[in-house]
């Protein structure tokens, strides 16, 4: 078994990338007490507002959180959003220089109103179309930068299926990473599900897997699961599949090795987020020791935690690795 405390140390002395839709989460808090009578809805009177990181910079986020140097690579709208998510990514000391702005698209923005912490609406203002092919090639060019700069050791792609993450930016962008044996993990979506060929770490979720592979079952199992991982290796020729499973934990395959690593017990407050943890948490780990067990255990534990919030939430860094330090010693 890996030193814990030694690992979450040598957090500290990695660089991280997050590639993918960069978005704000606005919440809108206040309390309901009566129906409007000018439709059957709640009123719900409004006492606050939060504005938090969301999509690919919540991924950031949790790198930052666990200590490691992270750098978002996007595309920003030249709006009051993003300028408000420029500055929140500022605050929270992660490397903006690779972001792009443009006035084409508008900055992705959900704005969620809650009310005695359960959430009553959600509104959207985003656009969801692919990158030009302009502004595509100008994130590559900012990736090659990036890479050259500061020659980092992982590089996550993060897909809200926003269209930042374009099929043919994917192909190349994996392409420079391999040239320059720089490990690469993808949190997919359904649009571009089966684009990540060669990617080293695949993060989808059950309902994702069922959904790009056309599956119906009710019940998993290390041998269904391993099935799974087969038919997409058959298309993807990836390393790793890390596959979540809700309520019932997470899935791993490494070569020879797979495992489900059942979920420890939790008060689920708001699974907002989640994913977004496990891909960084395992991207951390595995960059750190390239121990794939331990890579799934960690993140597992991780997503768990968060799902105790309310709302998009990093990791907290101390009570993850107590929490580690207590269910894996």
């Amino acid at each position: 078994m890996e030193d814990i405390t030694k690992l979450f140390e040598s957090f500290s002395s990695l660089r991280v990338g997050v590639i993918g839709d960069l978005m704000l989460d606005t919440y809108m808090w206040g309390n309901v007490e009566r129906i409007s009578p000018e439709a059957p809805v709640p009123v719900v009177s409004l006492h606050h507002r939060e504005l938090r990181i969301g999509g690919a910079g919540n991924v950031a986020l949790n790198i930052e959180s666990l200590g490691a140097k992270v750098s978002i690579l996007s595309v920003l709208g030249k709006d009051d959003d993003g300028n408000k998510l420029l500055q929140l990514l500022q605050q929270h000391k992660i490397d903006t220089s690779y972001l792009l702005n443009t006035a084409d698209r508008i900055t992705t923005n959900k704005i969620r109103v809650i009310s005695r912490n359960q959430q009553m609406m959600r509104l959207d203002s985003e656009i969801t179309n692919d990158l030009s092919g302009e502004l595509e090639r100008l994130l590559f060019k900012k990736l090659e930068l990036y890479i050259n700069n500061e020659k980092p050791d992982i590089i996550i792609f993060e897909d809200y299926n926003k269209g930042v993450l374009t099929e043919n930016f994917l192909h190349n962008a994996i392409a420079v990473c391999r040239k320059k044996k720089i490990l690469t993990a993808a949190d997919p979506k359904r649009r571009n599900f089966f684009a990540y060929r060669n990617i080293d770490i695949y993060k989808p979720n059950l309902k994702e897997v069922k959904e790009g592979l056309n599956l119906i079952f009710d019940e998993v199992d290390t041998t269904l699961l391993n099935n799974i991982h087969a038919e997409l290796y058959g298309i993807l020729k990836h390393g790793i599949s890390l596959i979540t499973l809700s309520e019932k934990g997470i899935f791993y395959k490494d070569n020879n090795k797979s495992s489900i690593i059942p979920s420890h017990m939790r008060n689920i407050s708001d699974v907002s987020g989640a994913g977004d943890t496990v891909i960084a948490v395992a991207s951390l780990v595995y960059a750190a020791t390239r121990n794939a067990h331990l890579m799934a255990e960690i993140a597992n534990i991780a997503g768990g935690l968060v799902c105790e919030e309310v709302g998009t939430v990093a990791i907290n860094r101390e009570k993850l690795q107590q929490e580690c330090l207590f269910l894996l010693s």
